[in-house]
């Protein structure tokens, strides 16, 4: 047992290091142009100190109806006054407008779960910023782990997302993480870190 424990250990400083190496090695070369895996832990713990906390909850695809949006929309709304600190609400498509109007005079955002990067043409399903905009949305997510596992977005197409949000004025809320078998192998650090660097490659620390 005591083997076998030991060569997990080793197998997983192994991967730790394999991963590291990938990100620092291929932004080296040109492979990846990304900032080093340290720089982009060192951005976000500057951050920490100075950004202001935000509650936004992600509505994912629920409720059912209209009505039941725009009510809890409004106790949402009615919830945030005794709330410190910004919040928003990330809401289906349909759901943009009408939730957006119960909103109205009150301290909630209201976000757009995805977007497209293209500003329009021919992309049946896709959703553009201009669109959201004109729909009073104020936050959109980027990068959620759905929109990585089940629609199969990689690093490079969320990195485009964020500057596309960035470019049209909105707040983006970058979501990262690692899976449940790299969580169980220690490598949640390393994971969140290099999705980071991918994903903020043409981010300014001032636009963080």
């Amino acid at each position: 047992r005591k083997q076998k424990g030991s060569t997990l250990q080793i197998v997983i400083k192994m991967a730790r290091l394999a991963l590291a190496l990938a990100l620092l090695v291929g932004s080296a070369y040109g492979f990846v142009r990304v900032p080093t895996m340290p720089k982009a832990m060192r951005m976000m713990s500057q951050l920490d100190m100075a950004r202001e906390s935000v509650m936004a909850g992600n509505w994912k695809m629920n409720p059912d109806s209209l009505e039941e949006a725009v009510a809890l929309a409004k106790s949402v709304a009615d919830a945030s006054e005794a709330s410190p600190g910004a919040s928003a609400v990330f809401v289906p498509f349909p759901y943009l407008g009408p939730v957006g109007d119960a909103l109205k005079g009150s301290k909630v955002g209201l976000g757009a779960q995805d977007c497209y990067t293209e500003a329009k043409g021919a992309f049946t399903g896709a959703v553009s910023m201009g669109m959201l905009k004109s729909s009073g949305v104020t936050h959109c997510l980027a990068g959620h782990s759905e929109r990585r596992t089940v629609f199969g977005e990689d690093d490079e197409i969320i990195a485009k997302k964020v500057r596309t949000i960035l470019d049209a004025g909105l707040v983006c809320i970058l979501c990262v993480g690692e899976l449940k078998e790299e969580y169980e192998l220690g490598l949640n650090k390393e994971i969140c870190a290099i999705q980071l660097a991918k994903c903020l490659t043409d981010v300014t620390e001032e636009e963080l």
